[in-house]
């Protein structure tokens, strides 16, 4: 008996040793790595660094339909040598979100919460031109006797790219519930009097609920941009997104949203495009 129970005692202790290091070890092995998913946080809403990620995150735009009474029309692409201008890829085009029925009946129609909104276009042609650019908003679209409220001579930019115009505070401010109708117009060829080639499209003024109003006015931008979305508001939701992109232009996140943003109302070749001035 005895010489059976030295062996026994070692191995005992041998055993409990290894037991108490695997004990030891299990909590540093369990623990998580950090940085195991990078992510850029801007204004609560979180959006990872891989591309994939963040379009499978990605904020979706809903589009409301269309308001009753007559359809509002529009063109949001210039269409090719119209008007006399040169062909160009990517088309003259609005950044606005649009419907294409199934007479090909084009309905470009958008909603803002705001008294005076920017409009966003992509001018393919540039200063160097002898082109007569305008901006144009009229008040009762469906009216033959519609009011000018609105004209501006727009400069073309030193190079292609997405352009913003936006109302200034001396204009009467858009209505509540109300529409009205905007023309973009480029003249490339007077001398042959060739109608001009022009973007035309819809937009009215509306309302949300006190309580979204109320979280936007306390959120951070790339949430506000967000909540617009979600409730249809274009003019805000790509205003808000344009200007964060310019004062990030190298991040990852924002550029992936801009072009979910854009293909979502079937203008995915704009998205690379650049995002000329932020100025009114």
């Amino acid at each position: 008996m005895k010489s059976n129970s030295q062996p026994i005692k070692l191995f005992l202790v041998v055993a409990f040793s290894c037991t108490n290091l695997l004990v030891s070890l299990t909590p540093v092995l369990a623990k998580p790595t950090l940085g195991s998913s990078l992510s850029d946080a801007y204004g609560g809403l979180r959006l990872r660094s891989h591309p994939k990620t963040t379009l499978a995150q990605a904020t979706t735009f809903n589009q409301p339909t269309l308001p009753p009474g007559p359809p509002p029309g529009g063109r949001v692409r210039g269409g090719a040598k119209r008007g006399g201008c040169p062909l160009a890829k990517p088309d003259l085009t609005a950044l606005a979100p649009f419907t294409e029925e199934p007479n090909s009946v084009i309905n470009v129609w958008g909603k803002t919460m705001v008294e005076r909104p920017s409009w966003f276009f992509y001018v393919p042609y540039t200063k160097d031109s002898p082109y007569e650019v305008e901006f144009v908003l009229q008040e009762d679209p469906d009216s033959k006797d519609s009011k000018e409220i609105y004209r501006k001579p727009i400069a073309l930019p030193d190079k292609p790219g997405v352009i913003r115009v936006s109302l200034p505070t001396t204009t009467p401010p858009l209505a509540l519930g109300k529409q009205y109708r905007w023309f973009f117009t480029i003249n490339c060829d007077k001398e042959e009097n060739s109608p001009p080639t022009f973007l035309e499209g819809v937009i009215q003024r509306v309302e949300l609920n006190p309580a979204t109003v109320k979280e936007l006015q306390t959120t951070e931008p790339l949430k506000r941009y967000a909540i617009y979305a979600q409730n249809g508001i274009w003019y805000e939701a790509l205003t808000i997104l344009a200007q964060l992109r310019q004062k990030n232009p190298q991040d990852a996140a924002l550029q992936a949203e801009w072009r979910n943003l854009l293909s979502s109302i079937h203008l995915d070749d704009i998205a690379a495009e650049p995002i000329l001035s932020d100025k009114p």
